[in-house]
């Protein structure tokens, strides 16, 4: 027997939903950045050999920023942009390590916690397959939590339109941050 949508109150207790429906956030995360020539190409904290490097004002690291919207998103506390305007001087080719750590310091000093993050990496060249792990593993040092908390995946643009062209990387993500009630 199977659980039919507008039944979720059969799988806690009454009184449970409201508070876990508060208590559950997700954010959505997006980045794009163009790509210029020379290496190396820095994703998700890792440099990585290659022969193009992402442009931006930070480092431009595409993955951290998509990862810092999806939870800045999830606690409604505003975008990357908002925290860290490229109009200022001080973020110029500033970690993106940096900024995301800031951000969840600051979101885990307000009660909020990480369940998981899911995100997806499009870009055509280099084939990302050997540095998922490596990637994982940083971001989740990032955010102090375990490499099973982090999905990291990898798509090709197959050749079409500005990712598959080499043009831009882009990156999505999504998060599920967690508060307990009484908090």
């Amino acid at each position: 027997m199977g659980v039919r949508p507008g039944n979720l109150a059969v799988l806690m207790p009454p009184g449970d939903l409201a508070n876990t429906l508060t208590a559950l956030r997700v954010g959505i995360g997006y980045d794009t950045h163009r790509l210029g020539p020379g290496g190396p190409l820095r994703l998700g904290g890792v440099d990585i050999e290659h022969d193009r490097h992402l442009i931006g004002h930070s480092d431009a690291d595409v993955l951290l920023h998509a990862i810092t919207d999806a939870l800045l998103g999830a606690a409604g506390a505003g975008d990357i942009g908002e925290w860290f305007p490229d109009t200022d001087p001080k973020h110029r080719g500033r970690d993106s390590a940096e900024m995301l750590r800031e951000v969840y310091e600051h979101l885990a000093g307000s009660g909020w916690r990480l369940i998981n993050l899911d995100c997806v990496v499009l870009a055509q060249r280099p084939k990302l397959s050997p540095y998922k792990e490596v990637i994982r593993r940083r971001v989740a040092e990032i955010l102090q939590a375990t490499p099973e908390q982090i999905g990291v995946k990898a798509k090709t643009g197959e050749k079409v339109g500005d990712v598959g062209q080499e043009l831009i990387m882009a990156a999505q993500c999504v998060a599920l941050l967690s508060m307990s009630p009484s908090e």
